[in-house]
C-alpha cells in the first residue's frame, strides 16, 4: 500500500472505481450560440432576396387627424434603410 494513494480511489480487479462518471464530459471548445433579439424578431421580416422588411410607426391610434392617404401609406411595409441594416442584422444573427 502506497501512502499517497487514498483508500477510496483504489480499484478492485475487474470493477470500476464505484464513482459515477462525469455527466458532462469535456468537449472541444465551441463558439456559443448567438441569441436573436426578441423584439427585432417580431418587428422585421426577411424577403426572399435577403432584404429586411419593416412596418411603419404612428398607424395604431390617434388616426382621426391623419389623412386617408397618410394612413394608407403607413399601412404599407417598407425596407430597412441602408444605414440601419448593420444594426438590424446584428440583432437577427440567423436571418440571412
Amino acid at each position: 500500500r502506497q501512502p499517497h494513494v487514498r483508500h477510496f480511489c483504489r480499484q478492485k480487479v475487474g470493477q470500476g472505481s464505484g464513482r459515477s462518471r462525469n455527466p458532462w464530459p469535456k468537449r472541444e471548445r465551441e463558439v456559443p450560440k448567438l441569441k436573436t433579439h426578441r423584439g427585432a424578431k417580431k418587428r422585421f421580416k426577411l424577403t426572399a432576396s435577403g432584404k429586411i422588411k419593416r412596418g411603419h410607426s404612428h398607424a395604431r391610434h390617434i388616426l382621426t387627424k391623419k389623412t386617408t392617404k397618410r394612413k394608407r401609406k403607413l399601412d404599407q411595409s417598407d425596407l430597412v434603410s441602408k444605414s440601419d441594416l448593420p444594426k438590424v442584422r446584428k440583432m437577427l444573427p440567423y436571418a440571412s
